[in-house]
């Protein structure tokens, strides 16, 4: 009798020490499960926008990237009319969270690393005035006093729209050489915004690689003022 209760309790300590060891094994992949669930849920955020620059440029000289029209158009205004052109644009920086290139890879214990694509520029062109010296006043950049006499028997919406393309690509050369000088900010700002959310899922260490695009592409859009 007293064998079996021995034999009896010997077989109670292992079945409870299979149990313990079982469930505790079951614990930690689950709260990893849990933590890698959570953390995937980042690419619902979709597009997002890590940071923004607002330029103004005091133009008082025309160059290249201007294009023939609108150097001929600008320099006569300038030049001729005495006046100061103020520039404005702003640029978005942005990433998308659901594109394939963003990719979500477990390292270890509550540990990731993110691949994150490139980054995405939007351009949008505020506004485009002159400064009248002489009158100490701001002017549309398309008044039509200054219009019809750039161009003899009227300015048409081809000529606007010539106007319109020139400011898009001053302010696509503009945005390429702010872009190139600031893209560590970019991508710190970006890490910044994603360690906070990935702390929120229980995530304590997370390594990111960032990919460039081959040619910078940017998408310029012009405000509703500039484009009636």
């Amino acid at each position: 009798m007293n064998e079996f209760m021995v034999g009896m309790i010997a077989a109670l300590v292992v079945m409870g020490a299979l149990w313990f060891a079982i469930k505790t094994r079951k614990k930690k992949p689950a709260a990893e499960v849990r933590i890698f669930s959570s953390i995937e849920k980042l690419k619902a955020i979709g597009r997002l926008s890590v940071y923004k620059v607002l330029t103004k440029e005091i133009v008082t000289e025309t160059d290249h990237t201007w294009g023939e029209f609108g150097t001929r158009y600008l320099s006569w205004v300038l030049s001729g009319k005495k006046m100061a052109m103020i520039f404005e644009f702003e640029i978005d920086f942005r990433y998308n969270l659901q594109s394939p290139q963003f990719e979500i890879q477990e390292k270890g214990a509550a540990a990731y690393s993110i691949s994150m694509p490139p980054c995405e520029y939007e351009v949008h062109i505020r506004d485009i005035r002159f400064y009248d010296e002489q009158g100490s006043k701001l002017l549309p950049w398309l008044l039509p006093d200054l219009l019809n006499g750039f161009i003899n028997g009227g300015f048409s919406e081809e000529d606007k729209n010539k106007l319109v393309n020139a400011a898009k690509g001053h302010a696509r050369n503009q945005a390429i050489e702010l872009i190139n000088n600031i893209e560590s900010e970019v991508q710190k700002s970006a890490k910044s915004t994603l360690e906070s959310i990935s702390r929120a899922f229980g995530v304590t260490n997370v390594e990111f690689q960032f990919k460039r695009q081959a040619d910078t592409e940017l998408e310029i859009a012009v405000s509703e003022k500039m484009a009636s």
